[in-house]
């Protein structure tokens, strides 16, 4: 099942996306919180502006080199627990949202391609094998850096989670194995980063345990599962397109601040 959430206009609402991807059929309330129903009305993708799909009411985890590829092209080694972070969900952005690079503050922004995970369910210390239960499906993420600011800062709370800085979409995709798929990034057309989740150092499953023995996983929490290598610099004025197999494409365009 594909849950979006889009606006015509008006004040948000929830719709099921058919297989294709072009329709979309509208249901009551919010679905991670209530039993949802078909509203009856219909619409289509093209005369709706999607919105990100979920909007973190408590927070954001990023895992940082969880593909041993990635580490590699950056000079570092994998380490040997999931390294996590926090970014604030002001930084969320939906599909086809602009991505402000503040020009005054950074000069080398990156786009990170990544499988985001949406928590469905309350949980704290949860085994592995448990994890499946607490998940409410998966989106597509662009986990922008500035990486000037997050060698200068010797942290990534800044380079990691300025406005716009976390662009997700463009629904939620409910029934997936988020160990097989592709993970697709293009730069204006170009592809740059082209791997598989499968590669992941930390599956899912370890991940989500992981976070839930340091916090309360939330309803809405997201975590980013890391991106494989490819990543690059973006300039004002250039697209990122992320497809992962299943999910469907995430394109934002980067803009300056003014």
């Amino acid at each position: 099942m594909r849950i979006a959430r889009y606006t015509e206009g008006d004040d948000p609402v929830y719709g099921l996306v058919d297989a294709d991807g072009k329709k979309i059929a509208e249901v009551t309330g919010d679905p991670l919180y209530q039993r949802i129903e078909l509203t009856g009305r219909t619409t289509t993708v093209d005369e709706v502006r999607l919105l990100a799909p979920v909007i973190p009411r408590s927070k954001i985890i990023g895992i940082g080199r969880n593909y041993a590829d990635h580490a590699a092209e950056m000079g570092n080694e994998v380490p040997a627990e999931p390294m996590m972070f926090l970014v604030p969900n002001t930084a969320v952005v939906g599909p086809g949202d602009p991505v402000v690079i503040p020009t005054e503050l950074t000069s080398k922004v990156s786009f990170e391609g990544e499988l985001a995970v949406i928590i469905g369910r309350m949980c704290k210390d949860i085994e592995p094998e448990e994890a499946k239960k607490v998940i409410f499906g998966y989106t597509i993420a662009n986990d922008v850096t500035a990486r000037d600011l997050q060698r200068g800062d010797g942290q990534w709370a800044r380079a990691k989670g300025m406005d716009t800085f976390c662009p997700l979409g463009p629904w939620i995709e409910t029934d997936l194995d988020p160990q097989d798929v592709s993970i697709v990034t293009r730069l204006d057309g170009e592809v740059a980063q082209d791997g598989h989740s499968s590669d992941m150092v930390h599956g899912v499953a370890a991940l989500i345990s992981h976070a839930s023995k340091s916090f309360t996983l939330l309803p809405g929490d997201v975590i980013l599962t890391g991106t494989p290598a490819g990543v690059g610099l973006v300039d004002p004025g250039q697209r990122v397109e992320i497809d992962i197999d299943a999910i469907g494409t995430l394109s934002n365009p980067f803009v300056a601040s003014e």
